[in-house]
């Protein structure tokens, strides 16, 4: 059983267009995503998906492996099962998704999030959460929030805040969802078959599709905050972060 590492990687964004190719002190974004990749002990192959071929040239400039993808995917999931059908990657293994607007993701966050799969052949795909402490994530959109059992499996994700605390008189710790994934290489062909969620549709959350079709998720806390780029000015804070290192 192999750990396989994909990250999907398009050029077109609402927000920030063609951001894995923007310089990030001197080497486009993903390649410092691919890199970081690399240093995992437990990834035995690593590549990027895409649809840009403007993308897929740099990504063989500095030596990865790319796979052309259709543009018609509805997620970076779909593309991935696309890519891993591609490069021949067995049913056993395992896919491990790293964004690829999180230059800064921990090394070791892929056997946190491969662990459970690895421990468990029934579960079909686990994720990672972090706990919030910067308390402006706690209502921002593009945080998006978890909750989950006493068996670490998601109930919901959100852009919203929950849980919500009626009264504002109690305590709470609110957990962000990280976006890295892994899955079982045989959930990939199952999820591509499955029709858009309402819920998915409405929160632009490409995990909710799996539950809303009765598929549950492993969530693994992991003790690494990871910065995720989705505009220029994010950008610059992670070129900051590099330059203190």
């Amino acid at each position: 059983m192999n750990v396989v590492c994909v990250i999907p990687s398009r050029y077109e964004s609402t927000r920030f267009a063609g951001k894995p190719l923007a310089d990030l002190c001197g080497k486009p974004m993903i390649q410092h995503v691919y890199e970081r990749v690399q240093q995992a002990k437990t990834v035995s192959r690593t590549a990027v998906a895409t649809d840009d071929e403007r993308i897929a040239a740099a990504v063989r400039n500095f030596g990865g492996q790319a796979v052309m993808t259709s543009p018609r995917h509805r997620s970076g999931t779909d593309r991935i099962a696309e890519a891993v059908a591609i490069l021949g990657v067995k049913d056993d293994d395992i896919v491990v998704n790293v964004q690829g607007d999180q230059p800064l993701f921990e090394p070791s966050q892929i056997a946190e999030v491969s662990g459970p799969l690895l421990a468990d052949p029934t579960l079909p795909m686990a994720t990672l959460i972090y706990k919030i402490v910067r308390a402006e994530e706690i209502t921002h959109p593009n945080a998006v929030k978890t909750v989950f059992d006493h068996e670490h499996f998601a109930l919901y994700f959100s852009r919203s805040t929950i849980p919500y605390v009626r009264g504002g008189r109690l305590n709470v710790s609110y957990y962000k969802h990280h976006g890295i994934y892994a899955y079982r290489r045989s959930f990939l062909s199952v999820f591509t078959q499955l029709s858009e969620g309402v819920l998915e549709r409405l929160e632009a959350l490409e995990q909710l599709r799996a539950l809303e079709h009765g598929y549950r998720i492993k969530v693994v806390e992991t003790p690494y905050d990871s910065v995720e780029v989705d505009t220029p000015e994010e950008l610059e804070r992670v070129r900051g972060i590099i330059k203190g290192r």
